[in-house]
Parts: structure tokens; sequence; C-alpha cells
């Protein structure tokens, strides 16, 4: 497989797999929804360190360790879902209280102050424990790398390659959240996003959780 070959069909791999809604898309477009732009876009660049991370360690040859060791891949999985159902759990909680929730009094985790460091704090450990991330690079980052070319160098590139689509994508979701913060600032708007989020977040754990 030529070099330019392996690019454009890994490209379309992740680029599919990016464009697929799930917990990524839900933290993002949450946090800038509400108005949190720095921190929307610090919760895109932990996803993205994940994601860097998680390239550099399978080309390394890592994670395919991880995998291998069924009590390694069984804490990491258990660990990652009781974070997700947790973060999801306490959503949901906070949506059902008495009074409506404001602006500074919020879930702390989901959106809290607008800072960037506290978005990419949660983004990176939301894809760090997600074993499955380790499982997909183990399994599809080899085929997409060319017979003689050097695997860790090969495997950052394909990582960067999933890392640039990952913030156009991102760039688009945060674009459209804008959007909607008008509608948001209405407390019953707010309550449904955050049970939306919640809930999302919440089934993302419990599938975790049953290996599924």
């Amino acid at each position: 497989m030529a070099m330019s070959t392996a690019l454009w069909s890994f490209a379309l791999v992740v680029g599919l797999l990016t464009l697929t809604p799930g917990l990524d898309t839900a933290l993002i477009l949450r946090t800038s929804a509400l108005g949190r732009r720095r921190r929307a876009w610090g919760v895109v660049l932990g996803i993205q360190t994940g994601t860097l991370l998680w390239g550099a360690l399978t080309s390394l040859g890592v994670t395919a360790l991880l995998t291998a060791s069924h009590l390694a891949y069984t804490a990491l999985r258990w660990v990652g879902a009781a974070y997700l159902v947790w973060m999801g759990v306490r959503m949901l909680r906070d949506t059902f209280r008495k009074r409506p929730a404001s602006d500074t009094d919020d879930s702390g985790l989901l959106a809290g102050t607008d800072s960037a460091s506290g978005g990419w704090r949660q983004g990176t450990l939301t894809n760090l424990l997600n074993p499955k991330m380790g499982a997909f690079y183990v399994a599809v980052l080899p085929q997409f790398i060319p017979v003689g070319a050097n695997h860790f160098t090969m495997g950052l590139v394909l990582t960067t390659v999933h890392i640039l689509i990952g913030l156009i994508w991102s760039a688009v979701l945060i674009g459209f959240a804008q959007v909607l913060h008008g509608w948001l600032r209405r407390p019953q708007a707010r309550r449904l996003l955050d049970r939306i989020t919640g809930t999302v977040i919440a089934a993302f754990g419990i599938r975790l959780a049953l290996g599924d």
C-alpha cells in the first residue's frame, strides 16, 4: 500500500467514525451550547490529546499489551464506565433540583467556569478512560502502515490525520451550538439539554460496562 493511499483510506475510516454521534459529540455540543466556548475548545483539545496518546502507545505496541491482558482491559473498562455513569447521573440529578440552575450553578465537571484547562482535563480523562479507543487503534492502525515504513513515525502521521479531522468537525459542532445559545438561556431548555446529555453519557457508561 502506497503512503498516499494509506493516508486517504485511513482518513475515510476515521472520518466516518468522527461523524458518528457519540460521547465526544455530546460533550462538545453541551459545553459549547451553554456559551462556554473556551471550555468547549478545552474539551476538544483534551479529546485530541487522548487520541494522540492512544496513537503513540499503539505505535509503540503498548496498547496491544493492554488489549491482550484481560485483567488490565477489564479494569480500565470498569473505571471508565464508572466515571461516565457518575458524570451522567450527576447531570440528571441536577436537573431535578427545585430551583433552576443558573449560569454559575451548574454540574461542575460538565460545564463549570469557562476555563480551557478544565475542559482539557475533562476531555483527556474521558478519552483515556475509554479502552475501546485503544482496541480500535490496535485493530485498525497497523492495517494502514505500508510495508517497510517506520511503524512509530507512520503511526503518528496517521494519528495526526485523525486529530485534524476531529478538530475540523469539532469547529463545526461548536459553531452550530453557538446558534442555540440564546434559546438555551431559558432554564427549561437547559434542563432538557442536560437530561438528554446526561442520559447519553450514562448510557455510554453502561454500554462500556457491559462490554457491548
